[in-house]
């Protein structure tokens, strides 16, 4: 193995995540050197070159990043963690997130699960039916945006910034739910596209703050709009 590949092998980690920790060990003989006449059975470096001893076996077969419970997780970046969760507003429903792909690789965007439940014991309308799933909703600061999973979207794979606005229907629509009913739907994160000659990062760094206003109760025709409530969730996450 030549020293410039050693190099690289030993900077392909993202910083974000650490460097790939390793021990490589030098053979030699019992006292140190060799004769004309008798040679070591064990390799060791050539003095006269910079190439140390091939230990390709003893390394890991990729790099990684502890996961946070003894195990590993594959290299990408950056990774998402929740920071805060906004408790429940008063209304007969409840969200819940839950992260389902913590890291950005090259097969997906951070991802995570939007639920909501009816806490109530009657059935409720829900509106409007894709904000209280975060679904086309944009950080506080418009550097981000959860799209729903199963789209398709101008955005190069690994990168996962949007090349192009994406559009989005003017409709609203009611979810209904039963009493103790929950319904689920995952998002993923993409950055939102920049203007045009503006430079921008795939994904930026930080901390960002993600809210939805929806609203609970009389909102079809056939029910009573006198029961129409107003409330507003949310929850910031970081990426690093």
């Amino acid at each position: 193995m030549s020293l410039t590949r050693r190099t690289v092998l030993g900077s392909t980690a993202l910083l974000s995540f650490g460097l790939l920790a390793g021990c490589v060990g030098n053979g030699g003989s019992d006292d140190g050197a060799t004769t004309d006449d008798e040679q070591t059975d064990t390799p060791t470096d050539d003095p006269t070159t910079d190439e140390p001893t091939d230990t390709t076996d003893d390394l890991p077969d990729g790099n990684g990043t502890d996961d946070g419970t003894g195990g590993t997780r594959p290299s990408g970046g950056p990774g998402i963690s929740l920071v805060s969760v906004d408790d429940a507003p008063d209304v007969p429903v409840e969200h819940e997130v839950e992260i389902t792909e913590d890291l950005a690789t090259d097969e997906h965007p951070p991802q995570v699960r939007i639920t909501l439940t009816n806490t109530g014991d009657e059935t409720v309308e829900v509106g409007e039916g894709r904000t209280v799933f975060f679904q086309y909703v944009s950080d506080t600061t418009n550097d981000l945006i959860f799209l729903p999973a199963d789209g398709e979207y101008p955005a190069e794979a690994g990168c996962w910034r949007l090349e192009d606005h994406i559009a989005v229907t003017e409709e609203y629509r009611i979810l209904s739910l039963e009493p103790g009913e929950s319904r689920s739907e995952l998002v993923d994160l993409y950055g939102v596209a920049q203007p045009e000659g503006e430079e921008a990062s795939c994904l930026p760094v930080g901390e960002f703050r993600f809210e939805a206003a929806f609203a609970v109760g009389g909102l079809s025709g056939a029910s009573d709009g006198d029961d129409r409530q107003e409330a507003a969730w949310g929850f910031s996450l970081t990426l690093e």
